[in-house]
C-alpha cells in the first residue's frame, strides 16, 4: 500500500543531516550515471504555472516526480514516488517543507566541497524561510561563527537575525546593505526573487564561496556578469535545466563573459572527478537550480523512515 505523507509529518521526520546524507548520496550515485533526471517543464495557467520534474534512481529502487502549481496565492508541492520493480506508486509526499530543507542542504552540499576548509563568516541576502535552510545547512558543514544579513525591509531582517542567532547558536547580524553584508563574507548566500542583481562582483573577496538559491527563471538575475566572470569555478546541480533556467549565467554566455563549456555538474566534485577549488584564494560559485533527483532522495528517506516508525496514512489500493 502507499503512504501519504502530511507537511506535518514530514517536517517531524526530517532534518537537515539527514537531507545533507541523502544528498551526498544521490550525487555520489549520479556521477557514476545510475540517475536519471529531467529538467523542469513550465505550462502556464493564467497568473502562475504548472511544473512537472522527475528524475530515477533504478539502484535504489525508485522514480518519481515532482508537480507543483505556483501562482499568485503561492504554491502547494506533491512528490510521487513509484518502484522500478513493478511495485507501483509508494508514496504521495506534501513537499513545501521537504523542498525549503532540501533546497538548504544542496547548498550545504556545494558549501562542504567548494568552500574552504577554514570558512567561518556567512553573508546572506534574503531573509525569507528559504533563507533560513540555506544559512542552517551552511552551518552544518563548517564552522561558522557570525554571519550577517539584508533584505529591503528592515523588520524582516532582524527578525531573521534574532531567529538564526538563537536556532544555530551563532552571531547573526542585520546589515544596513548587500555591500555589507557580504563584506569579508566566506561563505556568500543570495537567496531572493529579485530579477536584478542584489549582489555585484565588486562586492566579493577573495577566496569566497557563493551559493545562489534564489533564481530559477531566465528572467531572473541574482548575480551580476562581473561576479559570474570573476568566479573561478562554477557549478551547479543539473546543466541542462540551467541553460534554460539560470539567468545569471544566461546572460553572462549571451554577452561573451561565460562558456557553458566551463559548467561544472556539483555530482563531478562530490565524487572528486572535479576539484571544488584549487587554492584558497578562488571564488567559487554554486548554482542551485532544485532538481528532481534531489527531491526523490530525500523523499526516499523520508518513506524510509515513515514505514519503520509507523507515520503516513495507507491509501486505498
Amino acid at each position: 500500500m502507499a503512504l501519504y505523507l502530511t507537511e506535518a509529518e514530514v517536517t517531524d521526520l526530517l532534518t537537515m543531516e539527514i537531507a545533507l546524507e541523502s544528498l551526498d548520496e544521490v550525487f555520489r550515485a549520479r556521477s557514476e550515471g545510475k540517475v536519471g533526471n529531467i529538467p523542469r517543464s513550465r505550462l502556464p495557467i493564467g497568473r502562475g504555472s504548472y511544473n512537472l520534474m522527475g528524475a530515477s534512481w533504478p539502484e535504489a529502487g525508485i522514480v518519481g516526480h515532482k508537480s507543483y502549481a505556483a501562482g499568485a496565492g503561492g504554491a502547494s508541492f506533491h512528490v510521487m514516488l513509484y518502484g522500478t520493480n513493478g511495485e507501483g506508486l509508494l508514496a504521495v509526499i506534501e513537499a513545501n517543507r521537504m523542498g525549503q530543507v532540501r533546497t538548504g542542504a544542496a547548498s550545504g552540499i556545494a558549501t562542504r566541497y567548494m568552500a574552504r576548509e577554514d570558512a567561518s563568516s556567512v553573508g546572506v541576502i534574503g531573509s525569507g524561510y528559504q533563507a533560513e535552510t540555506q544559512l542552517e545547512a551552511v552551518a552544518a558543514v563548517r564552522e561558522i561563527s557570525t554571519a550577517k544579513v539584508f533584505s529591503r525591509t528592515e523588520e524582516r531582517r532582524t527578525a531573521f537575525a534574532e531567529k538564526m542567532s538563537a536556532q544555530l547558536e551563532i552571531d547573526v547580524q542585520p546589515a544596513e546593505s548587500a555591500a555589507a553584508a557580504v563584506r569579508d563574507a566566506d561563505v556568500v548566500i543570495t537567496v531572493t526573487n529579485a530579477a536584478e542583481p542584489v549582489l555585484l562582483g565588486e562586492m566579493l573577496g577573495m577566496g569566497a564561496h557563493i551559493n545562489a538559491a534564489g533564481g530559477n527563471s531566465w528572467m531572473r538575475r541574482e548575480l551580476d556578469t562581473h561576479a559570474v566572470a570573476m568566479s573561478d569555478i562554477v557549478a551547479t546541480d543539473d546543466i541542462d535545466q540551467a541553460k534554460i533556467e539560470c539567468g545569471e549565467l544566461m546572460r553572462a554566455a549571451e554577452t561573451g563573459h561565460f562558456s557553458w563549456e566551463r559548467l561544472v555538474r556539483l555530482d563531478r566534485i562530490v565524487s572528486k572527478l572535479r576539484r571544488g577549488r584549487d587554492n584558497d584564494e578562488q571564488v567559487t560559485l554554486f548554482e542551485s537550480q532544485g532538481v528532481a533527483f534531489e527531491d526523490i532522495a530525500v523523499c526516499n528517506r523520508l518513506l524510509q523512515m515513515a514505514k519503520e516508525q509507523g507515520v503516513g496514512a495507507e491509501l486505498p489500493g
